[in-house]
């Protein structure tokens, strides 16, 4: 049976609301196995955001004493987990958004804006969200959520590369490299690869 896991990193009561904005991103949208991972942040208003930076543009050690800087720092902090089996039942779309929603409505404290990367949203009623296209490389309350959500994926396909060691997911995240497509043309799909998303096909088209 398919399940979603919540990770709730952080979370401290403030006693104002009304000018509190949530920034939301995902990470592995595109991969072609594992979850996706959708982190809805909340900065603290002490928080140096001057390093804090798309997390696709920053390096993997970069990115990782970052996750630990806003973990430290911030306020609320919200990430939902959906699974392969989830993505394969619903379609990655309807998976990310129910990702999205997820980790919204698991924030402690209600936003008074939600900063959504992309142009697309989840619909939530009594939330003023918002989407912003390359939203991750514009505000930094998104940009915050990227790191999060990367990182968190990132450990995830670390530990299963070492349960499924053909496939190379420490290197490639689960994303389509060449060297990741040769693996599945050799060994065929993993547990964890996504159905969905017609992987054969794909192999086909080698």
């Amino acid at each position: 049976m398919a399940t979603t896991q919540l990770l709730h990193l952080k979370n401290i009561s403030l006693n104002h609301n009304h000018d509190l904005i949530a920034g939301i991103d995902e990470a592995g949208r595109g991969s072609l196995a594992g979850p996706v991972v959708t982190s809805a942040v909340i900065l603290s208003p002490k928080i140096n955001t001057i390093k804090i930076k798309d997390s696709k543009i920053l390096s993997s050690k970069k990115r990782k004493v970052l996750y630990n800087y806003i973990i430290k720092n911030t306020l609320y902090i919200s990430t939902s987990i959906i699974s392969h089996h989830e993505i394969d039942s619903l379609n990655i779309l309807k998976a990310t958004m129910k990702g999205m929603k997820i980790a919204l409505m698991e924030l402690k404290q209600k936003p008074s804006l939600v900063l959504i990367d992309g142009n697309q949203k989840p619909t939530i009623k009594n939330y003023n969200i918002k989407t912003i296209v390359k939203g991750d490389k514009i505000e930094k309350v998104i940009s915050a959520a990227s790191i999060i959500a990367k990182v968190t994926r990132d450990n995830i396909m670390d530990n299963y590369s070492k349960l499924y060691t053909n496939y190379g997911f420490d290197k490639n995240k689960g994303y389509g490299t060449e060297k990741h497509y040769n693996q599945l043309f050799k060994y065929g799909p993993s547990p964890i690869h996504r159905k969905s998303f017609k992987l054969q096909k794909q192999l086909k088209l080698l």
